[in-house]
């Protein structure tokens, strides 16, 4: 039993070792509790993820309170951060409710004001004992209310990260490595070879957005190489919803939340625990303790 943790150490336990942690973006009460129990079924750390829409749609305090319940009642380590912030105020609105690693990313502006914002956020969060990620390159797709076009993806320099880690003492860096957010219409063309340099380059734990839909080979490959964080969103959100829809087209007149909320929670657990058996932290939950 223990309340949530920085993500830091654990990425940090994770790159040491070899293996990734899910980051699993969540919508509702009962998205996060499957989540928590793929988690403890499997020992695994967890990360809980929430985009800036959803900090609109609930409340940063709502979340934090049942990601911090999830957390006192669990028996594995548990973090909950803020995916994809632009907004330096939300940021510190979820900080104070007691978010433990946030997410700055700047990577639409230029490299000396990503490293501005990104250091103004790392000023407050590490004093709070709160992870930073940050964004160099541009990920591709459609992530809530960001959307980068394909042929706006660019790929992040690994000369660029050294020095973006060096001036902004960042925690945790994702850089562009050619994934993008949501599904993929067809193979997700990595770029290996960067995460290679990047990580010879680097010594924080870094991570790989766009998770949903990565083949199995290539996210072992990529955590092999530096990797240590996983996002994962759009899959989860996808069998959630069918399990929903399921029930319907079973029963359109069915008016009992619980009737389908309780299939549509298995269907995460599921999915959830499929990722963690792939990203190979089952069993890992006392390593960053």
């Amino acid at each position: 039993m223990m309340p949530l943790v920085s993500s830091t150490h654990l990425l940090q336990a994770a790159r040491a070792n070899g293996y990734g942690i899910g980051a699993f973006n969540v919508h509702t009460l009962e998205m996060l509790q499957a989540v928590i129990d793929a988690a403890e079924e499997t020992n695994s750390p967890v990360i809980l993820q929430s985009t800036v829409g959803t900090v609109k749609h609930l409340g940063a305090d709502y979340i934090a309170a049942m990601a911090t319940t999830a957390a006192n009642r669990s028996r594995v380590p548990v973090a909950l951060h803020l995916d994809h912030c632009t907004d330096f105020d939300i940021i510190v609105q979820c900080i104070r409710a007691g978010y433990s690693s946030v997410m700055i990313d700047a990577s639409h502006e230029t490299f000396e004001e990503n490293v501005r914002q990104t250091l103004k956020v790392t000023e407050i969060a590490l004093a709070a004992g709160v992870n930073v990620e940050a964004e160099l390159g541009k990920v591709g797709g459609v992530e809530d209310e960001i959307v980068v076009a394909e042929n706006e993806a660019l790929m992040a320099d690994p000369d660029d990260c050294a020095k973006f880690i060096e001036l902004t003492r960042v925690p945790t860096l994702a850089p562009a490595i050619g994934t993008a957010h949501g599904i993929y219409k067809g193979e997700p063309q990595i770029d290996f070879d960067r995460i290679q340099r990047i990580a010879a380059l680097v010594s924080v734990p870094l991570v790989l957005h766009g998770g949903s839909g990565i083949p199995e080979d290539k996210v072992k490959r990529a955590i092999s190489l530096g990797m240590a964080k996983m996002n994962i969103a759009t899959e989860i959100r996808i069998v959630f919803s069918d399990a929903i829809k399921a029930v319907f087209a079973q029963n359109p007149d069915e008016n009992d939340p619980r009737k389908y909320m309780i299939p549509a929670k298995k269907a995460v657990k599921e999915a959830a625990i499929i990722k963690m058996i792939m990203l190979g932290s089952v069993g890992k939950a006392n390593d960053a303790r």
